[in-house]
C-alpha cells in the first residue's frame, strides 16, 4: 500500500489536473462554453435522458443543469420533448446541429492533447487512460461506464 507520502503528492498532482482542464478550456468556441461541452458529452455518451438523470451525471443542481440545458436548447443543439411516461418531465435529445458541434468539441481537444502528448509513447498515453478510469471508478463516478470502442469518442472534451 502506498504511503502517506505518495498520497500527498498525488493529491497535489491532482489539484494541478485545473491547469490541463483550463488549457482544454481554452479550445472550446465561444458559444460553448464548459458546461454546455459537459452536456453535449454527457448525451453523446449516454443518449437521451431526463433532465434529472443529466443533473445527477454532471453532479449539480438542476437550477445549473436548466441553464445549461437553455443555452445549447436556444443554438438548436438539443431537442426537449414530453416524456411519454411522465408529462411533468423532459426528454433531452441531441440534434444534427448538436452531433456536429459534439464532433468539433472531441475534434479540438483530440488536436490539442495529441499536440500536448505528441512525446508520449502509445503505451503510456493508454496507461493515463486506464489509470484516470480507475480513479474515476474508485471515487464511484457514474460517468465512467465504459462505451464500446467503435461507439466511444477518442477523448471527453469536459466530462
Amino acid at each position: 500500500m502506498a504511503g502517506r507520502a505518495q498520497y500527498e503528492e498525488l493529491a497535489r498532482q491532482l489539484s494541478a489536473i485545473g491547469a490541463v482542464k483550463r488549457g482544454l478550456g481554452r479550445i472550446l468556441p465561444p458559444d460553448c462554453p464548459g458546461g454546455s461541452a459537459a452536456v453535449l458529452t454527457l448525451l453523446g455518451r449516454h443518449g437521451d435522458m431526463r433532465m434529472t438523470k443529466l443533473a445527477e451525471l454532471l453532479a449539480v443542481d438542476m437550477s445549473v443543469t436548466s441553464r445549461h440545458v437553455a443555452h445549447i436548447a436556444d443554438r438548436g443543439w438539443i431537442e426537449r420533448s414530453h416524456d411519454p411516461a411522465d408529462k411533468r418531465s423532459r426528454i433531452l435529445h441531441l440534434t444534427d446541429a448538436g452531433r456536429d458541434q459534439l464532433d468539433e468539441l472531441f475534434r479540438r481537444s483530440s488536436e490539442l492533447l495529441a499536440d500536448r502528448l505528441s512525446d508520449w509513447s502509445d503505451d503510456d498515453v493508454a496507461l493515463l487512460i486506464d489509470l484516470m478510469g480507475r480513479l474515476r471508478q474508485s471515487f464511484g463516478d457514474c460517468r465512467s461506464a465504459p462505451r464500446l470502442a467503435q461507439d466511444a469518442p477518442a477523448t471527453d472534451p469536459v466530462a
